[in-house]
């Protein structure tokens, strides 16, 4: 039986691992991490759980379709569980918007800014559907490594206006600026300045509204040891604490891997999901990476950093809902700051995680759990996060207890954070971006790294920095792209597995 490698165990590892396990191949995946899910780990601190990375689960059928390759159900595994709202948006001055639930029930909460606006939301949906029918039904889950595939869809690109941003599009149908950004903010959650992502990602809207925003009972955690249960009923062997530091190459074709402790594994294919800018830059030969893929490398735009502050309260907030976008006094010049003139302002905005909202196992008994996450420049930035975490934390922390956490200065336990330089050293994320490389429209499509490596054969990458792009639907999306590009296995060409310490 022919062998492949997935290098990563995130949800692109995870799915590819499973779309290659399907088509007949022995499988084995590689993390660096003591546990599977990427940046979906999970932290135990003083009876509090958690989830380091995503929380917002949107496209389930994504989950439940790699579960029916083997003929099994996602809920026998795990319990997804709807949530409405699906975010509370939190002003300045107070007010709040509840965004969730059937289309009257937003139209009301509109109402309440702008009753005009009502009409410009299902106006807004019709558009976020037409791109969705296009941009996520037809494209997300086809190979863009040939420029040909790009050309075909230049007229569905301009029909659907992807050069323009999604702050351009939101703000043709709506008008009232609290409303514009709530309903803009969603390419923050895949790495995007709203004023610079394409259009695309308005897909976003017609996406929660087709198929809701759920959370795993148990959190993201749950699910990622639903997938690990699955992958090793199927045979995929998983090696935790591993980290790759080379891919073979001879003859243009991948012939293995080779691993920090001197290990080498054989393979008919690798399936990387390392963030391409790191893969193509550090962990192969520079004659084996075509020139396309090293300008990519060395001229792409980041994400943006992230700041995630994890604590406990020894009190419960019930008038929190699960997700919470506290809302700064600034939006675009905020923004600016973030992505383009790369500085850490006094000011921020904060998407709130109360998974106890939902879960009460996240915490003791009369406790709650949080996250506050908190967008920040990347490390382009020349910032000391030595001295600018603790500051930042104190801040946010003094922030949320002045106004939706009330006490949460005497009430706060075991709090501790996550900067940039963690996601750099922890997942080898370059510049310490949060989300690979950024939704730019330039950086879409073709223009993004291909699925069917550009380097050797038998490489191919999945994950964030790869077509479709990064959030879950995406990455998942990303190894289903393999459906069209990795053949199905033939007869063993180097056996299942050879390791030899070298």
């Amino acid at each position: 039986m022919s062998h492949t490698v997935v290098i990563g165990g995130g949800f692109g590892g995870i799915a590819a691992a499973l779309r290659a396990r399907a088509k007949g191949y022995d499988v084995t995946v590689l993390d660096r991490c003591s546990r599977l899910g990427g940046r979906a780990q999970v932290f135990e601190r003083g009876g509090y759980r958690h989830d380091a990375g995503p929380t917002v689960l949107t496209a389930p059928f994504l989950f439940e379709e790699l579960f029916a390759l083997f003929d099994k159900r996602l809920s026998d595994y795990v319990e997804l569980r709807p949530l409405t709202p699906w975010y509370r948006f939190r002003y300045m001055d107070g007010s709040t918007f509840d965004y969730g639930g059937s289309v009257e029930d937003t139209r009301r909460e509109i109402a309440r800014f702008s009753p005009e606006d009502a009409d410009g939301y299902e106006r807004l949906l019709e558009a976020s559907q037409a791109i969705y029918d296009v941009g996520f039904k037809q494209l997300s889950d086809r190979p863009f490594h040939e420029f040909g595939a790009m050309i075909q869809q230049v007229p569905n690109l301009l029909q659907l206006g992807a050069y323009r941003s999604v702050w351009d599009l939101v703000s043709k149908h709506i008008k009232h600026d609290k409303i514009r950004q709530a309903f803009s903010i969603q390419p923050l959650l895949v790495g995007g300045n709203p004023f610079d992502t394409t259009s695309i990602y308005a897909l976003i809207h017609f996406l929660e509204r087709a198929h809701g925003v759920h959370f795993a009972m148990g959190g993201t955690g749950a699910l990622v040891d639903a997938f690990e249960t699955l992958m090793r009923e199927e045979g995929i062997e998983i090696r935790l604490n591993t980290t790759v530091a080379h891919i073979d190459v001879a003859d243009d074709h991948v012939t293995g891997v080779r691993t920090q402790d001197g290990d080498h594994l054989q393979a008919d294919a690798v399936i990387s999901n390392v963030d391409p800018v790191h893969l193509y830059s550090n962990m192969m030969p520079v004659q084996a990476v075509k020139t396309s893929a090293r300008l990519k490398a060395r001229h792409h735009k980041q994400s943006m950093g992230l700041f995630v502050l994890f604590f406990g309260a020894a009190q419960q907030y019930p008038d929190v809902a699960h997700h919470t976008i506290w809302l700064g006094p600034r939006y675009k010049s905020l923004l600016t700051d973030i992505f383009n003139r790369k500085v850490l302002a006094d000011d921020f905005s904060i998407y709130l995680h109360r998974p106890t909202a939902t879960d009460p196992s996240f915490a003791p008994p009369g406790h709650d759990s949080f996250y506050a996450l908190v967008p920040v420049p990347n490390l382009h930035a020349d910032i000391d996060w030595e001295i600018e975490a603790p500051r930042l934390q104190q801040r946010v922390i003094e922030a949320l207890d002045q106004s939706i956490l009330p006490g949460l200065k005497t009430s706060i336990r075991e709090p501790f954070s996550m900067t940039p330089v963690d996601f750099e050293k922890t997942y080898l994320s370059p510049a310490g971006a949060g989300f690979s490389i950024a939704p730019v429209f330039s950086q879409s499509a073709w223009f993004r790294f291909h699925n069917k490596a550009e380097g050797p054969e038998g490489l191919y990458l999945v994950g964030a920095g790869a077509h479709p792009g990064a959030g879950l639907p995406g990455v998942i999306s990303s190894a289903k792209v393999l459906e069209h590009i990795l053949p199905r296995a033939e007869h063993a060409t180097s056996g299942r597995l050879s390791v030899a310490a070298e």
